[in-house]
């Protein structure tokens, strides 16, 4: 869970909520309720959330940035996009999706104290399990213009920085 931010970016691809409805409702058994779907990647890495975060108006299944087809570094072939919540949602290399009628058992982190939240939503501040939002919203803070100073000096040694 870094503390940076990307805005402003624009993905192109089939919205979440039509391919489900197109594809993945049919298939399901009537009787199983669905509460929450995983998303897997190529690269292990596993997220998972409520049916009502997925079904967002604004959950995208991405094959292109700007215009552009996605390349490994954003998630190539297809990648999950919720921008609604934090960015482990976003599930990149996305090649698997689990249709489930409980919440998993155990979700992202090792301790009580990385534990992200179910349903990590942005507005709501919601990243971790346990901890209220304004519990961490200092130490999350602090933690903006180290890795915006970081991101700033990878971007000008890999020559896509201003100077």
């Amino acid at each position: 869970m870094a503390g940076w931010s990307a805005t402003g970016l624009r993905w192109e691809g089939v919205p979440f909520a039509t391919f489900y409805r197109e594809l993945i409702e049919p298939a399901v058994a009537p009787a199983e309720p669905v509460t929450h779907l995983g998303f897997g990647g190529l690269d292990g890495y596993r997220s998972f959330v409520t049916i009502e975060d997925a079904l967002a108006a604004d959950v995208l299944l991405a094959d292109h940035l700007a215009g552009r087809p996605l390349d490994s570094d954003h998630g190539a072939p297809l990648r999950l996009v919720s921008p609604s919540q934090y960015g482990y949602i976003s599930t990149k290399h996305l090649c698997l999706i689990e249709v489930r009628s409980a919440p998993p058992a155990k979700t992202f982190g090792r301790t009580p104290l990385i534990q992200a939240h179910p349903r990590a939503r942005v507005w709501e501040e919601e990243r971790h399990r346990y901890l209220p939002a304004w519990s961490l919203r200092s130490f999350y803070r602090m933690l903006v213009p180290p890795f915006m100073l970081l991101s700033a000096r990878g971007s000008r040694e890999d020559g896509d920085g201003d100077e």
